[in-house]
């Protein structure tokens, strides 16, 4: 049993985004773009023990722990602070201020009581791969103010009864870095708990709705154009019934997971087919958005490595490395996106673009 305590007040916020944190077209789309060079050493992936000193709790009687904020509302300007004490209920009191004001406020926040099947309160995943991505994130000198996570958070499921255990260990892991700026989530196959044994029988909820802004992003678990040999054709049925509304509303970017690796798309669309014209090949659309497959933040299953060849023209970059990347919004027209694979300095872009926006400037980023 544990207990856990909410917040939420305003500030504002600057358009800095992180993203931590995973349809193979067939070979007569060849003539990619860049395939990186960089080969990893291929290495056992496992989970850190749980007296590893980054899943230690902190000391003390009911001390809080798993602190952890996110975005509060749909236009930037509130946080939703929560954490857990274990041991009964404690203050849901936050004390909050502007960065460039010694005036503190008060926000007064509620307690939910929670218990797990067989468990006792005591895991981007919680491998050692995982901790060496967070930490060349928080290395970095660029800080983002937020970060966005496409899915497969602490990989629970693969202990028995999805040991609740593994999700304290992971909540107080990252609590390093979501204690200090909102992360933004959407669910992986991981997190749909379907375990009937454990009275779970439901393998999707839907849990999110989009807002409307200045730039439209979409974060999904299973990626639609995938140039690796994984996960083939998952996310297909829901390209084919949703891919037509992200081109007429001109989404600007699609971040996914699921696939252990990295991957930046061209801007395509494959939504001109039917029954009688047999179109059924992406082609460029600048309507469309950009397809990033980011699923590489270190995992217990390991790398995508497997790629098909030759590399399809949709296929921009990719790389079979873990790493994180960086979308530095500065206004309603232009981004800055960088890729940073583990093994380099914090500072290294392996990849790079500019990208614009679809509504307000519609102009061709790879000119």
């Amino acid at each position: 049993m544990g207990q856990m305590g909410l917040s939420s007040f305003s500030f504002s916020m600057v358009s800095y985004i992180i993203l931590v944190l995973g349809l193979i077209i067939g070979p007569l789309l060849c003539n990619g773009g860049k395939t990186s060079t960089f080969v990893r050493k291929v290495e056992k992936t496992v989970d850190m023990p749980l007296d590893s000193d980054v899943f230690k709790a902190p000391p003390g009687y009911n001390a809080p722990q798993q602190v952890h904020i996110t975005q509060g509302d749909q236009v930037g300007k509130a946080v939703i602070v929560s954490w857990v004490t274990v041991n009964e209920p404690g203050s849901s009191e936050v004390l909050y201020w502007s960065e460039i004001s010694k005036h503190k406020k008060v926000a007064k926040g509620k307690v939910v009581t929670y218990t797990y099947f067989n468990y006792t309160s005591g895991d981007l995943g919680q491998t050692f791969d995982s901790n060496k991505t967070l930490t060349h994130y928080e290395m970095n000198p660029q800080k983002g103010q937020a970060v966005l996570f496409v899915g497969d958070l602490s990989y629970a499921d693969n202990y028995p009864n999805h040991d609740n255990n593994r999700w304290d260990s992971w909540a107080r892991f990252v609590e390093r870095s979501v204690a200090y700026q909102p992360w933004i989530w959407t669910a992986g196959n991981h997190e749909l708990d379907f375990a009937p044994e454990i009275g779970e029988t439901k393998p999707f909820k839907p849990f999110s709705k989009r807002s409307e802004t200045p730039w439209l992003i979409v974060l999904m678990h299973s990626p639609w154009y995938n140039s690796y040999n994984y996960h083939y054709m998952e996310g297909e049925t829901m390209r084919v019934m949703y891919e037509p509304l992200f081109v007429k509303y001109k989404v600007d970017l699609v971040f996914a997971g699921h696939v252990h690796a990295y991957e930046r798309s061209e801007r395509v669309s494959n939504v001109a087919y039917n029954i009688i014209n047999g179109e059924c090949m992406p082609v460029k659309d600048q309507s469309a958005p950009v397809y990033i497959t980011i699923g590489d933040g270190g995992n217990i299953e390991g790398l995508a490595n497997n790629m098909s060849e030759p590399q399809p023209a949709y296929s921009a970059y990719r790389e079979a490395s873990f790493g994180h990347a960086i979308l530095d919004i500065k206004n309603r027209t232009h981004a800055y996106y960088s890729w940073h694979r583990n093994d380099d300095g914090y500072a290294v872009e392996a990849d790079s673009l500019w990208f614009f926006n679809r509504q307000w400037y519609p102009k061709d980023e790879s000119h």
